[in-house]
């Protein structure tokens, strides 16, 4: 057999090696404008004080409908859990920003940590205490002779323990499971407006949830933080933040679903179901609703005077030690 010159070999090799099916030229090029657009974002780490659930859900919406890339933002959510460390990672800058309630803000700066709320979706607290609606028990008052499932460090809690005559009642660590408290008629337990309730009456429990804000301690919840560094050293950046984590909350409110599916696949235990049910819960209880365009999540610094005086009239606080205004970016 005849052998091909050196010279038509080497051409043939360029040739067979440079050309590429249409996909694969397709494919390598998608490949090349993500890695391209990738560079282009900021890299932005988001931890949250819990799993991921339906209090979380504008932050995951903007996640899930590109609103933080839109600002030019490649932003990671940190799940948390039980005892999450939020507020210290985020004070010491190990994260940029984090979700907390805004009395774990004020005992964190009054321990010198230095972070301050930016934008707070839930402006009422989701907290509450589940009774048994064959109970008798429509409000705090009429707590008496019940075993109350609660963890009482909390500052809600001490709210509670102070202002209630709480006769009778034993006050036992709370639980993650809800079986305890279904088994006791006598029983009131922790939980929040829009997960626990919801997970009783599927159990077949008729409940009633006597929510907390409503006898009057309620801090903001699901509140987006960040340093004092940040906000001094990159204003662009918490601007953008923010503004996208607002447009997150908005959609959230409107149309869950999408954002639902994503928290359902991160956190399983989280059913569609319930998450549907958390959203209406929180328009209903948590969220307000008639604030004008813009003013979704805006703070008043009487309501954070509000709780730095309960919080000193628990002892939490040392009176003066906290300044209310510095507890927020005022907007």
């Amino acid at each position: 057999m005849k052998r091909l010159p050196w010279f038509a070999v080497v051409a043939w090799i360029l040739l067979t090696g440079c050309s590429r099916a249409p996909n694969e030229t397709n494919s390598i090029t998608t490949a090349n404008a993500n890695a391209d657009v990738a560079k282009t974002l900021t890299p932005v780490s988001l931890m949250l004080n819990w799993y991921p659930e339906a209090e979380h859900g504008g932050y995951y919406a903007a996640l899930v409908h590109g609103y933080f890339a839109e600002a030019g933002l490649d932003v990671t959510i940190i799940p948390g859990g039980p005892n999450a460390p939020v507020v210290q990672q985020t004070a010491r800058g190990a994260v940029d920003f984090g979700v907390t309630n805004a009395d774990n803000i004020a005992l964190a700066r009054a321990q010198d940590a230095k972070i301050k709320a930016l934008l707070a979706p839930l402006a009422n607290s989701p907290r509450c205490l589940l009774v048994h609606a064959n109970s008798g028990i429509e409000k705090f008052e009429q707590l008496q002779n019940v075993t109350m499932m609660m963890s009482r460090d909390n500052a809600w809690a001490q709210f509670l323990i102070q202002k209630l005559p709480l006769e009778g009642v034993k006050i036992v660590p709370n639980s993650a499971s809800l079986a305890p408290f279904l088994a006791d008629p006598r029983a009131a337990k922790q939980g929040y407006i829009f997960s626990e309730p919801f997970v009783a009456k599927k159990e077949g429990a008729d409940v009633r949830s006597l929510l907390v804000a409503d006898f009057g301690f309620n801090p903001y919840t699901s509140v987006l933080m960040t340093s004092d560094a940040t906000i001094e050293q990159r204003p662009e950046l918490v601007r953008k933040v923010i503004d996208a984590s607002r447009r997150g909350w908005e959609k959230y409110l409107a149309d869950p679903a999408e954002t639902n599916q994503r928290i359902h696949e991160l956190n399983p235990e989280m059913s569609l179901e319930i998450l549907d049910f958390g959203v209406q819960a929180m328009k209903e209880y948590c969220i307000e609703m008639d604030t004008q365009p813009g003013d979704f999540g805006q703070m008043t610094v009487e309501r954070w005077r509000t709780l730095v005086s309960q919080l000193e009239a628990l002892k939490m606080l040392d009176p003066g030690v906290v300044e209310p205004g510095s507890l927020f970016l005022a907007q």
